[in-house]
């Protein structure tokens, strides 16, 4: 994103040009909070292998990582062919870049959303017979314009969904969906800074987000890092609270938005949905329109990334399970509409029913774009 934007403490994916050439730039999540290391990613190989292996996560954040991939290809390819790379050539290379990309995760709308985007920036400017150096470029811009559209959609959410914060309010988020997981502000975060930073007291519990523990890594970081007052608790210790009366809202991202308006978010989230659910508490998602996919009609058509089954049978490396037991690890697992009080967007908050809500923020969206 350009730097004129970025006006929070964290940054997670940005564009560089060093001596070398072009470098994507990443906070590797991985080892947060222990370590803060930067990646200077110079390969599609690397930046595909990243958004694998989780050092950048969250389905904003990954979409522009992988746009800001496919720049990086054709600036690499370009500069190690030396001026014999045709344009059929780069135009198959960049469309072999997009489908390795694609294949790093199934569920997160955003990656796919990203890529086609900019396959259709590379198509559309080898027709009309673009040089090399300006293919490059155009691509370069197009990625900046993903991550710059993404910054000011986490504001707008954020704008938005402050409305919906009382003075004083506990409220309890899932997994990590902050600066950590966009371009921006966050998603789910980024109403709880925009009320905080308004002077509204404010405390978040945080599910530790099991089995990655992204909320117990990178949102009590995050959190930490802008002074908001904060709780780390288990996934399991939910219910109590919310039985105790201490939890007013809840808010979560998503990674996918199908078409009625159910949800795929970490696993862990549909539980979350159902116990707040269960004790009438507003239970909200904050998506951006590249997250909604109207081709997909409900949540049961919605592909669930299955991970490592090492992920579960043991934390950060240490072995918590006897070996060879049989594990399920879904990354994700999807809300109903039914559970959901209202979807956040850069568009305004939409309400049940939510297909009519849905289809006027993704025409708002394309053509404002």
């Amino acid at each position: 994103m350009s730097n004129n934007k970025q006006t929070q403490g964290v940054r997670t994916v940005w564009w560089e040009d060093d001596a070398s050439g072009a470098v994507v730039c990443l906070l590797d999540q991985s080892l947060l909070p222990q370590e803060v290391v930067y990646l200077r990613l110079k390969h599609e190989q690397e930046v595909a292998d990243a958004i694998r292996a989780l050092k950048v996560r969250g389905a904003p954040a990954i979409g522009v990582t992988a746009a800001f991939g496919l720049a990086l290809s054709i600036r690499r390819l370009i500069q190690e062919q030396d001026g014999s790379l045709s344009l059929s050539a780069a135009q198959q290379h960049v469309h072999a870049v997009g489908e390795l990309l694609s294949e790093t995760r199934p569920t997160a709308v955003n990656l796919f959303w990203a890529i086609e985007r900019m396959l259709l920036c590379a198509d559309v400017a080898i027709d009309n017979h673009a040089s090399l150096q300006d293919l490059a470029h155009l691509l370069q811009a197009e990625a900046q314009s993903i991550a710059d559209e993404d910054f000011d959609a986490c504001m707008a959410m954020g704008n938005y969904g402050a409305e919906l914060i009382a003075d004083g309010d506990t409220l309890l988020t899932h997994c990590n969906a902050g600066a950590l997981a966009t371009a921006g502000w966050g998603t789910a975060l980024a109403p709880i800074y925009v009320a905080h930073k308004a002077g509204k007291r404010i405390h978040v519990f945080v599910d530790e987000t099991r089995p990655v523990l992204q909320g117990a890594r990178l949102t009590t970081w995050e959190l930490q890092q802008e002074g908001i007052p904060l709780t780390l608790i288990t996934d399991s210790m939910v219910g109590h609270f919310m039985r105790l009366g201490n939890i007013k809202a809840v808010f979560v991202g998503a990674d996918r938005v199908a078409a009625n308006g159910d949800v795929a978010n970490k696993i862990g989230t549909y539980s979350v949905a159902v116990l707040a659910h269960a004790h009438q508490i507003p239970f909200y998602v904050a998506a951006p329109s590249s997250t909604i996919d109207l081709d997909i009609p409900s949540g049961e058509y919605i592909p669930i990334e299955q991970r490592n089954l090492e992920e579960v049978t043991s934390v950060r490396g240490i072995a918590i399970a006897p070996a060879g037991i049989r594990a399920a690890n879904p990354a994700f697992d999807v809300t109903p509409h039914a559970y959901i009080t209202a979807i956040i967007t850069e568009r305004g908050i939409i309400h049940s029913p939510y297909e009519e809500g849905l289809r006027r923020v993704i025409m708002d969206s394309r053509y404002h774009n």
